[in-house]
């Protein structure tokens, strides 16, 4: 599939995910995955002053960016629902 996109993890996204427990750590890489194919699914949001998505899995959310260009998906933030507009 030539038009599918290549999804990035940031060091300190990476870092969050460690926090995240394990039953909603599958559904929310699972998530990211499917990014690849689609970086604007139903249920992304895309956030006011900005050109960030968030997609939420139970009480965990995650921000990403897209770039059309070069074709890549971000992911910049993962956290708690209380905390990541902090």
């Amino acid at each position: 599939m030539t038009d599918s996109y290549k999804v990035f993890v940031k060091k300190s996204a990476e870092k969050e995910l460690r926090q995240v427990p394990s039953k909603d750590l599958l559904r929310i890489t699972e998530k990211m995955k499917a990014l690849a194919g689609n970086p604007r699914p139903h249920g992304a949001e895309k956030m006011e002053g900005g050109d960030r998505y968030r997609i939420r899995q139970g009480d965990w959310r995650f921000i990403y960016t897209i770039d059309d260009s070069p074709k890549t998906v971000t992911v910049v933030k993962v956290g708690n629902r209380r905390e990541i507009y902090r």
